[in-house]
This record gives structure tokens, C-alpha cells and sequence, in this order.
């Protein structure tokens, strides 16, 4: 049976350390806005929560963070319980973008501001989206692969159950070099680290001349770096993928993890607790919000070290 949070249930599953006062605090001084959020799992997320929070704490405002646990249904009730606790905005970031559209229509026609992070909505009420061009981003990083030269033959690890990792993965497929690179097949890590090393590991067993990961997302790269290390395949298969850990660097270090689109997840989230205060205060925000990406490989990644030590 499927239950709609309760004030106590929430106050069960938000995150500890990051939501400033619990649910009884919404009619206190300043604002209050909601996070619902995919997990808790991945850097990228917990990054973006501190961001939010750090804007929230500067604004004078309340942050609720919502972790759904990679549970579209759950974000939608998440939504639903906000709004009858009268928040003044709520940021996304959509597990099922389709999914989501009609409790952020309920959420707007209920005079709550809602602002997308990173997973694109279809057109609707929403005010804003905030992210990077996922497209253009993957066909950055194939452009590096295809200056890598030789033959390269190409595995993919990404999380099919989101919308924003297809989006890099087709990107990243159509600007390929079909000269030179041949896509071997793509397997689900379903945004869990322990899942996509596995789907990662039985990749390379089916494809033993496979010399290329491209991994969607942060728990791909994760699952792609430890099934290389696990198979001892550092010296002939070359990683690429989305979001820096301090795994990653250590790969960038060992020459098997040749480059990585960093985001700024951090920016993400303060930039959506800026839309949303401007929106509560009845101002305007633009419609997109553009954070910018950085390729990461041997030669930038020193002033990323710091972040992940």
C-alpha cells in the first residue's frame, strides 16, 4: 500500500544535517522552500543540497529537503504534502520528468513558485530551469574521444530510468566519430553504484576487446572506475563519464580515466534558491539558468583536488 507522507514521515526521512527546522517551522519567520531531490547517494546531490542550503542560510530562509531514493512516485507525494504545508517554493530535480508535470501544476495553481534543477521538464507552469546543455556536454566529451585516435571500441553505462542521462548518452552517440569508434552496446546502471558495476563488469566479460566506458552520471562512474580496477583492465580501457569523486581523480591520476565533465551542482542548487526567493517576493527570473561545465583530464584537475580530499 502506498502512503502520502505525513509531517511525520517527513520529518523521518529528510536529510539530517542539511534541512534547517522541521515541518512545524513553516509559518515562522522568512521563508520556507523545499527541495525534493532524487537521493542521497551521489555526491552531485549531496552537493546541491549544500549549495541550497548555504543560499537558504544567507537568505534567512527554512530549506526542506526531500530525498525520494530514486523514487519517482515518491517525489510526486513529496510535492503534494508541500503544497498543503503552504511552502513559499519548491525546486525539483525529476526522477520521471513526464511523471512529475502534474503535481508541479498543482503546485503553481496552489500559488507555490516551482523552479526544475538539471533534469529538463516538459512546457508547463514551471518558472525556471536550471542546469547545463546535457546535449552539447556529451558531445563535448565525444569530441575528446574522438581526438583519442586509433580504434576505439565503446561501451556505455548509463541509467536509462532518467530522462537527463539519455539526454548525455544520445548526445554523446551522435557526435561520435563513426569512422573510428563503434558503440558495443549499452547497459542500465539504474543510477545505483553497486548495480552499474555489475551491468559495467558483465560489459567488458561479454565484450573482452572493449577499450572505451562513457558512464552517464556519478554512480555510473563509479560502478565503470571499480569494474575496471576489479577486472585489471586500467592499461587498456580508457574511462570517460559525468561527475568528478575523489575515485575519479585517482583514476585521472592513474591514466585510465581520461576525462570527466565536472558541473557545478553546488551553483545549481544556490542558483534555484535565488530563483525561487525572487519568485516568492512576486519578481521574475529568466527561464533558463545556465550553469556551466568544465571538461576535466590531466591537465585541469589540480584545482579540483581540494573539493574531494
Amino acid at each position: 500500500m502506498t502512503m502520502t507522507p505525513t509531517r511525520r514521515a517527513f520529518g523521518l526521512i529528510l536529510t539530517s544535517g542539511l534541512v534547517a527546522a522541521a515541518w512545524p517551522a513553516l509559518a515562522q519567520d522568512g521563508k520556507t522552500f523545499a527541495l525534493v531531490q532524487i537521493n542521497q547517494q551521489a555526491l552531485f546531490f549531496n552537493d546541491m543540497n549544500r549549495g541550497a542550503q548555504e543560499a537558504a542560510d544567507a537568505a534567512g530562509a527554512t530549506l526542506l529537503i526531500f530525498n525520494a531514493n530514486n523514487d519517482p512516485a515518491a517525489q510526486n507525494s513529496a510535492i503534494e504534502t508541500y503544497i498543503q504545508e503552504g511552502v513559499d517554493g519548491i525546486a525539483v530535480v525529476a526522477i520521471d520528468v513526464n511523471g512529475i508535470m502534474p503535481a508541479v501544476e498543482q503546485a503553481v495553481a496552489a500559488g507555490i513558485p516551482v523552479v526544475a534543477i538539471d533534469a529538463i521538464l516538459p512546457e508547463g507552469p514551471h518558472s525556471a530551469q536550471i542546469g547545463v546543455d546535457n546535449a552539447q556536454a556529451g558531445a563535448d566529451l565525444a569530441a575528446v574521444v574522438n581526438e583519442a585516435g586509433g580504434e576505439i571500441r565503446l561501451g556505455i553505462v548509463g541509467a536509462l530510468n532518467s530522462f537527463i542521462q539519455n539526454v548525455r548518452k544520445d548526445g554523446f552517440e551522435g557526435a561520435l566519430d563513426s569512422g573510428s569508434v563503434t558503440v558495443l552496446g549499452t547497459v542500465d546502471g539504474q543510477n545505483v553504484q553497486d548495480i552499474a558495476l555489475g551491468a559495467a563488469e558483465n560489459l567488458m566479460t561479454a565484450n573482452p576487446d572493449m577499450n572505451a566506458i562513457y558512464a552517464t552520471g556519478e554512480p555510473a562512474l563509479l560502478g565503470a572506475i571499480a569494474a575496471v580496477e576489479s577486472q585489471g583492465r586500467q592499461a587498456d580501457v580508457a574511462v570517460y563519464g559525468w561527475d568528478l569523486t575523489a575515485q575519479a581523480i585517482a583514476g585521472i591520476d592513474a591514466g585510465y580515466v581520461r576525462a570527466v565533465i565536472q558541473q557545478d551542482p553546488a551553483g545549481m542548487g544556490a542558483a534555484a534558491i535565488e530563483a525561487l526567493g525572487t519568485l516568492a517576493d512576486g519578481g521574475t527570473v529568466e527561464a533558463e539558468i545556465s550553469v556551466p561545465v568544465t571538461i576535466v583530464t590531466s591537465e585541469n584537475v589540480e584545482p579540483f583536488r581540494a573539493a574531494f580530499q
